[in-house]
């Protein structure tokens, strides 16, 4: 099939949903799709067999975008919305494929295009707003919530990435054509010969006998990056082997995290390396003894979760739906989201060598058993089935993305 895919994010930035929109795109590439995405004029470029990408105009000064809602974000969508109408008059499409706030104007698009519309939902919008301090203005809230449900109601299929928007799908449309697809962990696609091994980025970074608690992902006040640091005074009173290392966070954002680290007395027990490419964190990841998530808000699952559960160490994260969808008392450790709670869950992983071991078994055997390839394939094959026209036949094999 000719799909269509609409993106309102920087394509590509290292960073959630671009990342989802990227693993889609390797996906339906396999599944031998061919793909025109139309996205924002900020990321950086790639290149897919059978995709293209296509940039919606320039708008001067914005050159970067935070995570989450915000104001640029109106300007850009309506740019974007202008190149996309420019590419259906100029294409014949099978599908429309949509991500997050692009679904409530594809709606329209897709009805006077007579275009088949697919809703790929990474978030529920009005909660969202809410989230990132939007709530303050009711009627916008109000607006969006109309929206959602009117994109929810209209579209011929539905993805969601999580148990949380899988059942706020079904209390809004019981009948509604959804199938949850899981993101992929992190994977290095390719051998990259120069980057440091785990052991040399060890040696570097100078963690020779210590023992390494890893967090990767950006630096939003959501991350609950703060307490993190909070812990991480608790636990150096007591293990001073610890060392506690951050990759991700702009360079405010970073100066802001070293401040409150020197203020907290822990400036010498952690680390900033800065944002840092997929395959870098991977191998943070494969270097680190810990890995943590230490979120205070939010109902989707973290992707930074599942590339954790691949890399088969213990993970210590906070007691949160975002968190407990996937993780439980045999895959990791959570803890209420306070410094406290979050030391205490840190100070039994360093103690106990054998929990750690049991519980770095156990997330890679789920991951293996649970967020493989062969099911996130299938899944997404499953739901274009909807669109299929009659005479193709229905089952044909799914390929891997190692394929």
């Amino acid at each position: 099939m000719k799909i269509l895919m609409i993106a309102p994010q920087p394509f590509f930035e290292p960073r959630g949903t671009p990342i989802s929109v990227y693993q889609r795109l390797e996906g339906l590439s396999k599944l031998g799709h061919s793909v025109d995405l139309v996205t924002y004029h900020i990321g950086k470029e790639v290149e897919l067999p059978g995709v293209r990408v296509f940039r919606a105009p320039k708008l001067p000064f914005v050159n970067e975008l935070k995570v989450g809602p915000s104001w640029p974000k109106v300007p850009l969508d309506i740019l974007l919305s202008f190149k996309t109408i420019e590419l259906l008059l100029r294409n014949r499409y099978d599908v429309i494929h949509s991500h997050e706030e692009a679904g409530m104007f594809s709606v329209p698009l897709a009805f006077l295009s007579r275009t088949p519309h697919l809703y790929d939902m990474h978030s529920s919008l009005p909660k969202q707003l809410i989230n990132f301090r939007f709530g303050d203005n009711w009627l916008f809230i109000k607006l969006f919530s109309l929206l959602e449900r009117l994109t929810i109601n209209t579209s011929a299929a539905m993805i969601t990435i999580g148990p949380d928007l899988e059942a706020h799908v079904k209390s809004i449309n019981p009948k509604a054509n959804q199938i949850m697809i899981e993101n992929l962990p992190l994977r290095s696609r390719e051998e990259h010969n120069e980057l440091p091994s785990p052991e040399e980025l060890r040696a570097r970074l100078g963690l020779r006998g210590k023992l390494a608690v890893v967090y990767t992902g950006t630096f939003e006040r959501y991350q609950g990056v703060e307490v993190l640091l909070e812990s991480a005074r608790l636990v150096s009173e007591r293990h001073p082997e610890v060392v506690f290392v951050l990759a991700g966070g702009k360079p405010q954002q970073i100066e802001e995290m070293r401040a409150l680290a020197q203020k907290l007395g822990v400036e010498d027990c952690v680390q900033f390396p800065g944002i840092v490419s997929i395959e870098e964190a991977n191998q943070y990841l494969e270097m680190g003894d810990i890995l943590v998530s230490p979120r205070i808000e939010g109902t989707s699952v973290p992707l930074k979760i599942y590339t954790y559960l691949y890399v088969g160490k213990p993970i210590l994260a906070t007691n949160l739906i975002a968190h407990s969808a996937v993780l439980d008392e045999d895959t990791g450790i959570l803890v209420d989201p306070t410094g406290e709670a979050f030391a205490k869950g840190l100070m039994a992983l360093v103690e106990s060598p054998a929990l750690r071991a049991r519980l770095s078994h156990n997330a890679r055997q789920l991951a293996e058993e649970k967020y493989s390839i062969a099911n996130y394939l299938a899944k997404l094959e499953k739901i274009y089935r909807t669109f299929q026209p009659a005479g193709v036949p229905k089952e044909q094999p799914v390929q891997t993305l190692e394929n």
